[in-house]
């Protein structure tokens, strides 16, 4: 198996009962091929890459069924990694196949609600505010048209961002409400935006930690290119591995990830003026560069960990 792809290592058998889903888009990604290749030789036989175009979902006799696309009938993993690509996740598609595998009585590593809450942006900053975790104050509609959401009052500068979107897109930084009120006919309209408070003391700087199991695996620094004020690596940021160093941060993330429900999580908190920290944002599929060895090795000892647990369960009853 190549870095950069990912396919299934053999027919679907009641023998791999640990899956590594994949949605959309996502086989090809090299984080797919050092993930699958670090799972497989842990679980061998037992492990499985299975994309989720490879399925199908049904209802028979009163009880839920699992097939492929040869019509043999699969038994559902006891456990899965599922992962999405967040600008083309529907809820018709992947998280309706994560919420059957759940229901079928697969233990998932991110379950499907918390999977959903993080393809919207305001979704997970409900479930943070709620769960008393620091969010930047925040903005946003539902069906109010773009120019009257903007004209009732948004933060000064804001952060402007679609609730939908991945690496930075559709993410802009506005001075004031003029200016909003002047660009806003040409903003797209598929999704509704956020207009967030502009952290300054996190100009171009944020912590991303990724969180696994209820544990901080591992945390970078993020550094933008160019005066840029998002630190994206997908738009020229650096990274600056630092684990430990800002713990209060990584305690911060790892109580994030529990807010939504997370077993798997990436979480960008940005820097505030006081040296503490508020949550920019928690992804559910947080990828990683292949030098970080530790960050696979964490998910790989999740897995095992969980696996050993079902397998006890199945024992006891």
């Amino acid at each position: 198996m190549t870095e950069g792809a990912a396919g299934r290592r053999g027919p679907l058998t009641g023998k791999a009962d640990v899956w590594l889903v994949l949605g959309s888009g996502l086989a090809e990604r090299p984080i797919t091929g050092r993930l699958a290749h670090a799972l497989a030789e842990e679980f061998g036989d037992r492990f499985a890459v299975v994309r989720s175009d490879e399925l199908l979902l049904g209802v028979r006799g009163g009880r839920l069924t699992l097939h492929d696309l040869d019509g043999c009938e699969l038994a559902a993993p006891r456990l899965a990694y599922g992962r999405v690509w967040t600008p083309v996740a529907h809820p018709d598609r992947e998280i309706t196949l994560l919420r059957h595998l759940e229901a079928m009585g697969t233990d998932l590593l991110n379950p499907a609600d918390a999977v959903l809450a993080c393809l919207n942006k305001f979704w997970q900053l409900q479930q943070l505010a709620l769960a008393g975790l620091p969010v930047p104050d925040t903005r946003t509609y539902a069906d109010a048209p773009l120019g009257g959401a903007i004209g009732a009052g948004v933060p000064q500068p804001c952060v402007v961002k679609a609730v939908r979107g991945h690496r930075g897109e559709q993410v802009f930084l506005a001075p004031d409400a003029a200016m909003l009120q002047g660009v806003h006919s040409s903003l797209g309209q598929e999704v509704p935006y956020l207009f967030q408070e502009y952290v300054e003391s996190s100009h171009g700087r944020d912590l991303r930690v990724v969180v696994v199991d209820g544990l901080a695996a591992g945390a970078q620094v993020r550094t933008a290119a160019g005066g840029e004020f998002r630190s994206n690596l997908a738009l020229g940021g650096t990274a600056t591995p630092c684990t430990g160093r800002y713990r209060h941060g990584e305690d911060l993330a790892v109580r994030a990830a529990a807010a939504l429900g997370l077993g798997v999580a990436g979480v960008d908190l940005l820097f505030t003026p006081d040296g503490g920290f508020t949550i920019c944002e928690v992804n559910a599929n947080v990828g990683w560069r292949k030098e970080r060895k530790e960050l696979t090795a964490a998910l790989v000892a999740a897995c095992r960990t969980r696996l050993k647990e079902t397998d006890r369960s199945a024992s006891a009853g």
